[in-house]
């Protein structure tokens, strides 16, 4: 019979539970494989770790490749530079017409709705 002992918060030290939100956010682990590993009680456990010490977005719930195994990518190490500065070109084309895009929109708010769109002022 497996016996174990109940666990607080203060059981584990912050260095342990930066070490588990690391691991999850790289993607070597899912939250539930890490609580089997280590050990920790309690089903959130991990995702509260991961809510207060992680670099996630959490806004929209947990995110999903924290839930699946682990993230299978290609890594940007493998391109050539030639094809990285195609990339980055690309995105740079897309950043732009985004851009023109934004311009437009508030253009046809000012001039047809007579709509102001204005930065707030800084300092208020």
């Amino acid at each position: 019979m497996k016996t174990t002992t109940k666990r607080t918060q203060k059981d584990y030290t912050l260095a342990f539970k930066l070490s588990v939100v690391e691991q999850v956010e790289k993607g070597e682990m899912t939250y539930k494989v890490a609580q089997d590993l280590y050990g920790i009680q309690g089903c959130s456990t991990v995702l509260v770790w991961l809510r207060k010490h992680g670099r996630l977005n959490w806004s929209k719930g947990t995110p999903k490749f924290l839930t699946q195994g682990p993230i299978m990518e290609k890594p940007e190490s493998t391109l050539t530079p030639e094809q990285r500065i195609k990339q980055l070109e690309q995105q740079l084309v897309e950043s732009k017409q985004k851009a023109d895009f934004f311009e437009a929109v508030v253009n046809v708010l000012e001039t047809d709705y007579g709509v102001r769109v204005v930065k707030k002022p800084k300092g208020k």
